[in-house]
C-alpha cells in the first residue's frame, strides 16, 4: 500500500501517519528525516545532499527523488509507505511518478485531510495549550505566527499537487475537521476498498 497524505499544516497528517504506520506496518517516509538519514548514512545521494546543504542551497527534487527511491528499496518499504510532506510541488509529483513507473511500482491512494483553514490556527492555539499543560514542550511549529506562514506556503505551493492527483483518479478527500478517530475510519473505509481492488 503506498500512500500520500496531503493537507496544511495543522490538518493531522502526522497522527494519521502514526496510527497507518502502527495498523499496517509500513514506513512513514518524511523527506527531512530521510534526508539526515542519508546524510549520516554517506549514500551516493546523502554526500550530494550534504554539499548543497553545506553550501546553503536547496537540496533538489532530482536529490530528494533519488533518497526515496533508495528508501522504498528498503525491506520494511516492502509492502508499501506513507509518504509524508512530498511532493510539494508539481514538479515533484512528475518525477515521483516517473521514479515509481521506473521502480515498477505506484502509488495506491492520495489522501487529502481537507480542513476549514479559518479554524486551524485555533486548533493549533489549542494544541500548543494542551502540550503545556501536559508538560510537554510546544512544538515551534504551533506558534500562531510561524502557523500561518507555514499556511501560506502550503497555499502557494503544496495545494497545486491536489488537483494534479484529482485528474489521475488517485485523490480521495477526508473531512479533516472530524474527530481523530472519525477520520482514522474514514482514511480504513478508504483502504479497504484499496484492497477489495487487489
Amino acid at each position: 500500500m503506498r500512500l500520500i497524505l496531503v493537507g496544511p499544516p495543522g490538518a493531522g497528517k502526522g497522527t494519521q501517519a502514526n496510527k497507518l504506520v502502527a495498523e499496517h506496518n509500513i514506513p512513514q517516509l518524511a523527506t527531512g528525516d530521510m534526508l539526515r538519514a542519508a546524510v549520516a548514512a554517506k549514500t551516493p545521494v546523502g554526500l550530494k545532499a550534504k554539499e548543497v546543504m553545506e553550501a546553503g542551497g536547496l537540496v533538489s527534487d532530482d536529490i530528494v527523488v533519488g533518497i526515496i527511491r533508495d528508501r522504498i528499496a528498503e525491506p520494511d518499504a516492502k509492502n508499501g509507505f506513507i509518504l509524508d510532506g512530498f511532493p510539494r510541488t508539481l514538479a515533484q509529483a512528475d518525477a515521483l511518478s516517473q521514479m515509481l513507473s521506473d521502480s515498477g511500482l505506484a502509488l495506491d491512494a492520495v489522501i487529502e485531510l481537507r480542513v476549514d483553514q479559518s479554524k486551524l490556527v485555533s486548533r493549533i492555539i489549542n494544541r500548543a495549550e494542551e502540550a503545556k499543560a501536559a508538560g510537554q514542550p510546544v512544538r515551534k511549529d504551533d506558534d500562531p505566527e510561524v502557523f500561518k506562514d507555514r499556511l501560506q506556503a502550503y497555499n502557494n505551493d503544496t495545494a497545486v499537487v491536489i488537483p494534479y492527483y484529482e485528474k489521475t483518479g488517485l485523490l480521495t478527500v477526508v473531512d479533516g475537521m472530524q474527530s481523530i478517530v472519525e477520520v482514522s475510519s474514514a482514511i480504513e473505509a478508504i483502504l479497504s476498498k484499496l484492497d477489495e481492488k487487489v
